[in-house]
């Protein structure tokens, strides 16, 4: 008889919960109508997804009221010689290592004197231990100077330049493709973003390994491929033509744009317009003008924002290369991404802490909003030019 009183409560209780959750529902369902006509997505804070992360981003405009008293950085130094004896960078410079770098009068590239991936190294052994893993890392590490000249940055470099610096990257990108699983070109421009050279150069790591963006990046590609047949950042580039709210730069190959889902306050992406572009190395001749038409607009537009030398950390993706490169990469389109952290002016950036480490990415500015800032801005004239 209890048994039977207390499954009647039971009952009782779970009937009590549904009719609970149904009436919340009805709540909810009628508070988010009534609040989705008054939503502005200038004003009112959101969350945004990121299809080639599968993360979420909350947007939160309204904090750009809010004043500022935090940490200032220092701005880029635009006073840079063309040349500085003490630079382990310049021509004719004798590095920490021992070796003098030759006359070069134009990019230089030379393996890095303290790389984080060495070719020859032994493996980890294999462990059964769930919490414990470990495994192999191999690699090579690379310095790519752009100019002999310091004081030479993308944006300040003529487009003949800026295309020998892209065609010495596809060189350098069709040595090691067929030996490493990723290879990944990057710059950080400025020691806001960790530079610790201002010479104008960048980095080439190539690993054994797919690293873990591009690995999340392949996933979520695929997957989308496989869903609607076609690439990705293919109906991305067709969605963000056609309002162009988010578009900053367009020519006959390349679009840049203030990505939709976009962490960074002026983070902006490259986008290949030819989805068969696949890697850097399929790039065309005249897709490789058009390459460095934006890029100098892109980075002469960076700069003329807060009027100086703009600093980020940007690189190239493409579909995974080494033993991968014979295996289907329909899914795939090269593009560029940009990280910049300055958010207000050349002295305040924008810091990842707090809730973006423990939780998720947020941004005040909303893209639209950076992307329409970026869009009007001289990409022609460098602000130094006045």
């Amino acid at each position: 008889m209890e048994e039977s009183k207390l499954d009647s409560t039971r009952m009782d209780l779970d009937l009590q919960a549904v009719e609970a959750m149904l009436l919340a529902t009805q709540d909810q369902s009628t508070y988010r109508h009534r609040f989705e006509d008054e939503f502005d997505a200038t004003e009112h804070q959101h969350q945004r997804y990121n299809p080639l992360s599968g993360q979420w981003i909350l947007v939160s405009p309204h904090r750009m009221k809010r004043p500022w008293s935090g940490q200032e950085e220092a701005s880029q130094k635009e006073d840079l010689p063309e040349f500085d004896p003490s630079n382990p960078l310049c021509p004719g410079v004798t590095r920490p290592n021992g070796e003098k770098n030759p006359d070069y009068k134009s990019t230089f590239v030379f393996t890095n004197d303290f790389p984080a991936l060495l070719e020859d190294i032994p493996v980890p052994p294999e462990s059964d231990d769930p919490l414990f893993q470990t495994r192999g890392a191999r690699g090579t590490c690379k310095v790519m100077c752009f100019h002999p000249k310091s004081n030479k940055t993308l944006p300040v470099m003529s487009l003949t330049e800026i295309s020998t610096v892209i065609n010495a990257w596809i060189d350098e990108f069709k040595k090691l493709a067929r030996k490493y699983t990723w290879v990944q070109i990057f710059e950080n421009k400025g020691a806001a973003m960790g530079c610790s050279n201002p010479h104008p150069h960048c980095q080439i790591w190539a690993s054994s390994f797919l690293p873990t963006e591009p690995e999340i990046k392949d996933r979520y590609l695929r997957e989308y491929f496989v869903i609607y047949g076609r690439p990705l950042l293919e109906d991305y580039v067709k969605r963000e033509l056609i309002n162009k709210e988010r578009v900053v730069i367009e020519n006959p190959d390349f679009l840049v744009v203030v990505p939709f889902w976009a962490c960074y306050p002026f983070e902006t992406m490259i986008i290949a317009r030819d989805s068969r572009v696949k890697r850097i190395n399929n790039l065309t001749s005249s897709q490789i003008a058009n390459l460095s038409a934006v890029i100098k607009e892109l980075t002469t537009k960076y700069d003329n924002l807060f009027k100086c030398s703009f600093p980020y950390s940007m690189g190239f993706h493409g579909a995974p290369t080494g033993e991968m490169l014979d295996y289907d990469d329909l899914h795939w389109t090269f593009h560029a991404i940009y990280y910049p952290p300055l958010l207000r002016s050349s002295t305040i950036r924008k810091f990842m802490v707090g809730f973006e480490l423990l939780c998720q990415a947020q941004r005040d500015l909303t893209p639209e909003q950076a992307a329409e800032r970026l869009r009007n801005l001289d990409g022609k004239k460098h602000y130094s030019e006045d």
